[in-house]
């Protein structure tokens, strides 16, 4: 990243930014995990393998709810677009921004994803090295938005 950026622990000081990535394969969720290491002071991220795994986390009680989802698309199951479509249903859950982390460049995806009101859309990168510059843009971006204590979270 840019080398005029403060450190990431000078631009959040307060408590991590929370992330529930939601992905059926194994593999991505595992790299994933790897791509976020280098933010673990910063992020603590929960995974499901599943849609349904992830809107029964989300709507057990006492669940912290997170900062932002990352929601893979083509999953068995619920797809990301019928998780997407119930969180923005739910009133409790629709607070939460969705981004959808997909290896699909179709455009009628992509559109589909806004209309059911995604916040955005990342085409996962298949190069390692450039899917951890993803990961921490992604980071980055949302460190700034969650700097503050919404009303709705606890600090």
């Amino acid at each position: 990243m840019s080398g005029d950026l403060p450190p990431l622990s000078v631009m959040r000081p307060g408590r991590p930014l929370r992330v529930l990535l939601v992905d059926d394969t194994p593999a991505d969720r595992e790299l994933a995990r790897e791509a976020f290491g280098d933010h673990e002071q910063n992020v603590i991220v929960d995974t499901c393998a599943s849609g349904d795994r992830a809107l029964a986390f989300l709507r057990a009680p006492g669940t912290t709810l997170p900062d932002v989802m990352l929601l893979d698309l083509n999953m068995p199951g619920l797809t990301g677009f019928e998780v997407l479509a119930q969180l923005k249903d739910d009133p409790h859950l629709r607070v939460i921004p969705v981004v959808i982390l997909s290896s699909s460049a179709v455009t009628s995806d992509i559109d589909r994803a806004y209309t059911l009101h995604a916040s955005s859309y990342l085409i996962k990168e298949l190069n390692f090295e450039r899917f951890v510059n993803q990961i921490d843009a992604f980071v980055r971006f949302w460190l700034r938005c969650c700097t503050t204590t919404r009303p709705d979270r606890p600090a």
